[in-house]
C-alpha cells in the first residue's frame, strides 16, 4: 500500500476542454481526502464499513480522509468500489460544489438505473448545442381528431414554413395508401417505413411543421428521433371529442360495426398517455375553439 500514485494522475491532459490540475501534492491529497469523506457521508456509510468493504485498515482510511501520507492506486480502486463510484470521480480536478450540483447529484443517485437513459436523453435534448436547430421544426402528435392538421397548416402558413403530414409522405414515398401498407407489411413493416420517411423529412427540412401519425409514439427509435429533432407538442383531447371530430370530418368508420369503439379509444389513450407525455409540452384542446388552441400553440412556438 505504499506505492505512490503516478504523477501523471495529478494532471489531466489539456485537450482544449479538460482542466489541468495545478495543485501541489499536499493540496491534491487534501482534496482527495475531502472527496472520499463527502462521498462516504453521501452514501451514509461509516468509515468502518468502507474500510471493511475496501479491505483496508480503518486507520489507513482515516489518514486518507485527513489528506495525510501516500496513497496507492490499488487502494483507491478498492475504495471506489466500496463507495460504488468510478475511480475518476475520486481523482477528478476539484470544482466549485454548488447547492444545485449537490441536488442534481443526489437526485441522480436515487434514480432507478432504468430511468437514467431517459434523464440523459432529456438533458441532451433540452440543453444540447442542437437545441436552437431542433426548435425550428415543430412536430404535432396525438390521436386523430386532436387538431394536428388544422392547427399545423395554420401554424405553417403563419411561420412561412412547409406543412408536412408524415402519413402523406409515407404514401408518396411508397405509392400506396396507408391501409394497403398495413395490410401488406403489417404494423412492424409500416413502422419501419415510417422511421425511414421521418429520417428523410428531417434531413431535407431545417424548418417545418410536421404532423405525425397517432401511433408514432409506439416505435421507440422513431419517437426518439422525433423528440431529438423537433419541438414536440402533444395535442390532447377527451375521447369523446376525438370521436366527434373524426365523425364530423365525414369518417364514420370508427363507429361502423363496432359498439365498443369508444372503449377501444379510451384504452388506446390510456396506454399511450405516458408516451405522449414525453413531448416538450401539451395543449389540451378539449372544449376550446380553433382560435384559442392556435393562440396557445403560437405562444409555445414563439416563447
Amino acid at each position: 500500500m505504499s506505492t505512490q500514485i503516478d504523477d501523471s494522475l495529478n494532471a489531466t491532459p489539456n485537450d482544449g476542454d479538460a482542466q489541468v490540475d495545478t495543485r501541489s501534492d499536499a493540496e491534491f491529497l487534501d482534496a482527495l481526502g475531502k472527496r472520499v469523506r463527502e462521498i462516504r457521508d453521501r452514501r451514509g456509510m461509516t468509515r468502518k464499513l468502507v474500510a471493511r468493504e475496501a479491505s483496508v485498515s480503518e486507520r489507513h482510511l482515516a489518514h486518507l480522509e485527513a489528506g495525510e501520507g501516500n496513497v496507492s492506486i490499488v487502494l483507491l480502486r478498492h475504495i471506489s468500489r466500496a463507495l460504488d463510484v468510478p475511480l475518476i470521480e475520486l481523482l477528478a480536478v476539484e470544482t466549485e460544489d454548488t447547492v444545485e450540483r449537490r441536488l442534481i447529484r443526489r437526485f441522480l443517485e436515487r434514480l432507478p438505473r432504468h430511468r437514467l437513459e431517459d434523464v440523459v436523453f432529456r438533458l441532451m435534448r433540452d440543453f444540447g448545442h442542437e437545441e436552437a436547430a431542433r426548435r425550428k421544426r415543430i412536430a404535432l402528435i396525438g390521436l386523430r381528431g386532436a387538431g394536428k392538421t388544422t392547427l399545423g397548416k395554420r401554424l405553417a402558413t403563419t411561420q412561412g414554413v412547409p406543412f408536412i403530414e408524415l402519413d402523406g409522405e409515407i404514401e408518396k414515398e411508397t405509392g400506396m395508401p396507408s391501409s394497403e401498407l398495413f395490410a401488406l407489411y403489417g404494423q412492424t413493416g409500416y413502422r419501419r417505413i415510417e422511421q425511414r420517411t421521418l429520417e428523410r423529412v428531417i434531413r431535407d427540412h431545417d424548418r417545418a411543421v410536421i404532423s405525425a401519425g397517432g401511433g408514432v409514439v409506439s416505435q421507440p427509435e422513431t419517437y426518439d428521433m422525433l423528440l431529438s429533432n423537433c419541438l414536440t407538442v402533444w395535442l390532447k383531447a377527451q375521447p369523446e371529442e376525438h370521436m366527434s371530430r373524426v365523425m364530423a370530418q365525414g369518417d364514420l368508420r370508427p363507429m361502423a360495426g363496432n359498439d365498443e369503439a369508444m372503449e377501444d379509444l379510451k384504452r388506446i389513450l390510456n396506454a399511450r398517455e405516458p408516451l405522449y407525455a414525453r413531448a416538450d409540452t401539451v395543449i389540451d384542446t378539449s372544449g376550446l375553439t380553433i382560435d384559442a388552441c392556435f393562440q396557445k400553440l403560437r405562444e409555445i412556438v414563439t416563447s
